[in-house]
């Protein structure tokens, strides 16, 4: 919200971005900010990464593995560098998070799980403080897994401002034809007007290789807009 972005405002839409999800049909997984009730494949890993342009002219790399060492707890270790419209580059996340399943997602049926996680800016001009969030992703899924609805509702803690809020996001997949799905969300907190991000995904090898571009905004304008391009690689089974 997202992954999801919730630091200073292009790295909140980014730290939301969802961070996992496991090698099927249909699931939140990047370039969705809104994530979904899938996670990792027991015993396997996952390496979500994308370059993200942002109006004032910075760019974001990102980097956010993941893997599910028990079955049902996928933890995420991540973070992203920026490199400034002047051309300085620096850390700018470092991105740490835990999900679980109470009811895995199933096709033409609904799932729903629990997200708790942490973000930090290490940069000296933002404090070094660390922000903390909790959500619900429910998702459900229709004809087949043609159109999959996924919903977050949860909580965050911002530690520049000591201020709590709700956070929350509803987004949709559609399959296009067996390898390409279009994507369509909006996402925000309590305290501020909301984003949304369109964009469109693609199977470059069917289960391991995805690859993707997003084009995003906040409603109303206000200096948000954004463009980025991802690529998704998920691994087999071989976890001890």
């Amino acid at each position: 919200m997202n992954s999801l972005k919730i630091v200073a405002a292009p790295l909140r839409v980014a730290v939301l971005a969802p961070l996992l999800l496991g090698a099927a049909s249909a699931y939140a997984a990047r370039p969705m900010i809104t994530d979904d009730a899938r996670v990792v494949d027991p015993k396997a890993c996952q390496v979500e990464s994308w370059a993200r342009r942002n109006q004032d002219g910075t760019n974001e790399f990102w980097a956010q593995p993941a893997c599910n060492f028990t079955g049902n707890l996928e933890l995420t270790l991540g973070g992203a560098i920026t490199r400034e419209s002047g051309g300085a580059t620096h850390a700018s996340a470092q991105v740490l998070q835990g999900k679980t399943l109470f009811k895995p997602l199933e096709t033409n049926g609904w799932g729903a799980g629990l997200v708790l996680g942490t973000v930090r800016d290490p940069r000296a001009s933002a404090g070094a403080g660390r922000d903390w969030y909790g959500f619900v992703p429910m998702s459900f899924s229709f004809a087949g897994d043609r159109f999959v609805l996924h919903t977050n509702l949860g909580w965050q803690r911002d530690q520049g401002t000591r201020r709590s809020h709700v956070m929350w996001g509803v987004g949709s997949e559609t399959r296009l034809t067996d390898r390409s799905f279009a994507v369509m969300e909006t996402f925000g907190a309590a305290d501020g007007r909301p984003h949304y991000q369109v964009g469109v995904r693609y199977w470059l090898v069917p289960e391991r290789v995805q690859v993707d571009t997003t084009y995003g905004n906040r409603f109303g304008g206000g200096g948000d807009r954004w463009i980025s391009v991802g690529l998704r690689l998920l691994s087999p089974a071989f976890l001890p």
